[in-house]
């Protein structure tokens, strides 16, 4: 019996990833994300989230619900008629691994912009998805 204990212990062992290894696998999704941002490409910056309904993004007091209207969103917010999108930056980020497909990210955003900055935090929750790293939930302030 304590062979299987033992065996069952090495097998889940060699089945995960380091948390080290998947912590940089999302910090490198974040980084995708503010060089999209950064080079004016909103669909390059929405790789990072999850391609489905199930995508939610909170802000202030909207709720937006799925990809697509995310990404109008965005568009709307920030490419729109006299928008800007500056240079967005990233700081004091945390990664929590809580599971070998589930993560819990917060930080700081920084947005500067010609005429104005802006700053807020942020808490994620991202995925393991067979397209690597998403973003099912973002709660930006």
């Amino acid at each position: 019996m304590k062979r299987i204990a033992i065996i069952a212990l090495l097998f889940a062992a060699c089945a995960t990833t380091p948390a080290g290894d998947q912590q940089a696998a999302i910090r490198a999704v974040l980084d995708a994300q503010v060089a999209g941002w950064n080079h004016g490409d909103l669909d390059a910056y929405m790789q990072g989230y999850i391609h489905s309904n199930d995508l939610t993004f909170f802000s202030g007091a909207t709720i937006t619900r799925g990809w697509e209207p995310t990404l109008e969103r965005y568009k709307k917010r920030y490419q729109g008629e006299g928008k800007e999108m500056g240079t967005l930056t990233f700081s004091e980020v945390v990664i929590d691994v809580v599971a070998n497909d589930a993560a819990f990210v917060r930080g700081r955003w920084h947005l500067a912009m010609s005429k104005e900055s802006r700053e807020g935090l942020f808490t994620l929750l991202m995925r393991k998805t067979e397209q690597g790293w998403r973003v099912v939930h973002d709660h930006s302030s």
